[in-house]
């Protein structure tokens, strides 16, 4: 199949979390000639395929076929794959089946490398990821088949296609504070404790505040409030307890401890119990490794830029890559349409992106 054929393809397998849409069956048997793993866990579908050229590195390139739903409100159907002025049209056409379909058909047309050219991949990264990546990556280190290096490639550029590459990812903490008080009638405040009023004497010294100052890699992790319930909806009675939700999308410099402790420090003597859950770890690819310079190389040979270093956004799944010592970055398309109503990416961009998977393979020494 030619790229963009095997793009639209990939589009009109409706493959929304956890379902494969069919793809893994499908890109096992287009890559034929590669050995193929299946690491199927509950209605998870995950694939591994690998093929070993020579004797050199191992280089991986992984992402998932499964979507979000597709939403109302669209233009065109979302699993057409409509391709009007330059674009086309459907759900994933950036997140993230432009990647998929630019690494497969990269595979596919190579006849010659040093080392082992693998594709690792799963249905399970818009969802819990709990059956997804990590059992994969769990068995490779089992049975010693970890790669060397990683290419993940979700949508990463900002206004020009080659303009960023993410080298590292902010971690995730998410806080669940309660605020303990003692319930009482609003006509006599002196025999209650309000957690309402005891929060709001220092939420403006908590909310919105940087807990670290960042680095050259990392914005700061800042203090982000997501929601605060308190009360019985009612006018004359203060309540007994308050809870407030928060995120911290913190950097290599703070962790649940610093969280704690930023807490701490403002509530003071207030009585209060908090919950921390990790849903993901912060991590940073050092820019000298073999994949990020090349990767650097690949870019600017074929689009003409020297994309910059970013580790801005949200979680993927090299989140788990990097935990097992692998060296990943991620590349791939715009994504100013991610998630969205009639998400989109242009026929160029895929092309563009074809050829620097290529040309990654073809410089990798």
């Amino acid at each position: 199949m030619e790229l963009i054929e095997l793009f639209k393809f990939f589009i009109k397998s409706k493959s929304e979390t956890p379902n494969d849409g069919g793809l893994l069956d499908f890109i096992q048997n287009y890559l034929s000639d590669f050995e193929a793993i299946r690491i199927d866990v509950e209605d998870v579908k995950n694939l591994f395929i690998y093929k070993k050229f020579g004797e050199g590195d191992h280089l991986c390139f992984a992402g998932h076929v499964d979507v979000v739903p597709a939403g109302e409100g669209w233009e065109h159907d979302p699993y057409e794959a409509v391709e009007k002025d330059g674009f086309i049209y459907g759900r994933g056409t950036q997140d993230m089946k432009s990647g998929v379909a630019a690494f497969t058909q990269a595979l596919k047309e190579t006849t010659a490398f040093n080392g082992t050219l693998s594709l690792l991949l799963t249905s399970d990264e818009e969802g819990e990821a709990t059956y997804g990546t990590i059992k994969v990556l769990e068995y490779l280190k089992e049975n010693n088949m970890l790669p060397d290096s990683v290419v993940v490639a979700e949508p990463t550029c900002e206004d020009n296609f080659g303009d960023a590459i993410k080298v590292g990812r902010r971690g995730s903490i998410n806080g669940y504070l309660t605020i303990k008080g003692k319930q009482g009638h609003a006509a006599y405040p002196e025999k209650a404790i309000n957690p309402i009023h005891q929060l709001s004497k220092v939420l403006g010294s908590m909310a919105g505040i940087d807990i670290d100052n960042g680095d050259e890699f990392f914005s700061p992790s800042k203090f982000v409030v997501t929601d605060i319930r308190s009360g019985m909806q009612v006018t004359n009675v203060t309540p007994n307890e308050l809870k407030m939700m928060f995120n911290v999308r913190n950097t290599t410099l703070t962790t649940q401890k610093e969280v704690t402790e930023f807490v701490a420090s403002h509530l003071g003597d207030i009585d209060y119990e908090l919950r921390l859950t990790q849903g993901s770890y912060p991590f940073q690819t050092d820019p000298c490794s073999k994949v990020v310079k090349t990767i650097d190389n690949a870019i600017e040979k074929v689009t003409g830029i020297k994309p910059k270093h970013s580790t801005a956004g949200g979680t993927s799944d090299a989140r788990f890559i990097a935990q097992f010592g692998i060296n990943v970055i991620e590349f791939g398309v715009k994504n100013d349409t991610i998630h969205s109503i009639n998400e989109r990416t242009t026929v160029k961009e895929i092309q563009d992106l074809h050829k620097v998977f290529k040309t990654l393979i073809d410089i990798w020494k």
